[in-house]
């Protein structure tokens, strides 16, 4: 398994070099004029931008704890360490290590792995929902919408956007109140090509719906909704903060949230499949190619808000995360390790998940 991570990382590393080579040819990059834009930066928005992110990560905590209220009731301040560390353990090692949370946060609330794995599950859920919405009708309502590059594209993507995420709320309604009769029909029917696939199918959906059990109320719902949508919003404020922190670009210093939404949308498509160190270089890329390409920012400028964006972003947890973690006795590595295979365990019998969150 090590050997095809490394295998992995090598091309990725690889690609990264050749995409780099070709850029130097193609793109002028004066160093010094980037050197000036991060000395010229006002570092106190910068500040204000990681001061959101880590008000970002409490909230998150509250609306996990909302999430444990039907099974138990657990302080907010409880579960914030689970967050910050799980964060911390992501950045420094990737989307593998991201099953630390729900570990955590199951050792610290003395439940099982498989319940907060489906707790994990539906938080990606709200998450998704949330920025979707965001996203949508930001790009259909916002006053400078009409400026942005490849409007009509735009538009289109922010109308795909919005019926997925209706999409979404009625998939999850349908999961809470048949989540089993679907799950059966998704393994009998995907296993009559692959019984793995199938079963992994009906495995995934089962653990959606045990999720959802964990909102008792409309009123739970709405407020994990809102949470997730005041979440996001201070997200996309540190986006704003960070990139109007650079005043010597005009596109930078004047950035509006329909332009911001673009580069948060690329931002996080380069962060899916985050490897170790190397994912780092592949969302600045992302995040920079995007204000250049589709922004019109200058290169300079372009790849220092990128470099800022990734450790406001990302990277701010770090120090805060190796603190805490020492406080309460965490080994990073160990526990991402634990972590991965108490999800491998639970995975595999999910009707012990189904037991516990019931």
């Amino acid at each position: 398994m090590k050997s095809k991570s490394w295998i992995l990382w090598l091309v990725v590393a690889a690609a990264l070099v050749a995409l780099v080579l070709v850029a130097r040819q193609r793109i002028h990059f004066d160093w010094r004029v980037f050197t000036e834009q991060l000395k010229l930066a006002d570092w106190k928005k910068i500040g204000v931008a990681v001061a959101l992110i880590w008000v970002a990560y409490g909230m998150r905590a509250v609306r996990w704890s909302v999430f444990l209220r039907p099974t138990k009731k657990v302080s907010p301040l409880k579960l914030l360490g689970s967050q910050v560390i799980g964060f911390t353990a992501v950045a420094l090692f990737g989307r593998l290590a991201d099953l630390v949370r729900p570990y955590l946060v199951a050792r610290r609330a003395k439940l099982t792995v498989g319940s907060q794995i489906a707790v994990y599950t539906v938080e990606r859920m709200f998450d998704l929902g949330a920025m979707a919405l965001i996203f949508s009708l930001t790009l259909l309502f916002a006053p400078d919408r009409n400026t942005l590059p490849h409007h009509e594209l735009m538009v289109r993507v922010a109308k795909v956007s919005f019926a997925v995420t209706i999409a979404l709320a009625i998939f999850a309604v349908f999961v809470r109140i048949s989540g089993g009769v679907l799950a059966a029909f998704t393994e009998k029917t995907i296993g009559v090509l692959s019984p793995g696939i199938g079963k992994s199918a009906a495995d995934k959906i089962r653990a959606f719906r045990d999720g959802l059990d964990t909102l008792a109320s409309f009123g739970d719902f709405l407020l994990a909704f809102g949470v997730s949508l005041a979440m996001w919003g201070m997200i996309a404020l540190a986006y704003l903060e960070t990139m109007w922190a650079f005043v010597s670009s005009p596109e930078l210093s004047h950035m509006t949230l329909a332009r911001c939404m673009v580069l948060m949308a690329a931002s996080m498509g380069g962060s899916i499949f985050q490897l170790p160190v190397i994912g780092w270089f592949t969302t600045i890329l992302a995040t920079s190619a995007t204000m250049h390409g589709w922004l019109g920012v200058a290169a300079e400028p372009a790849l220092g808000c990128g470099a800022v964006l990734l450790g406001v972003t990302f990277l701010s947890v770090i120090p805060l995360g190796l603190i805490w973690a020492q406080f309460e006795h965490v080994s990073l590595k160990k526990v991402a390790e634990e972590s991965e295979h108490a999800g491998v365990e639970a995975l595999t019998a999910p009707e012990t998940v189904h037991e516990t969150a019931t």
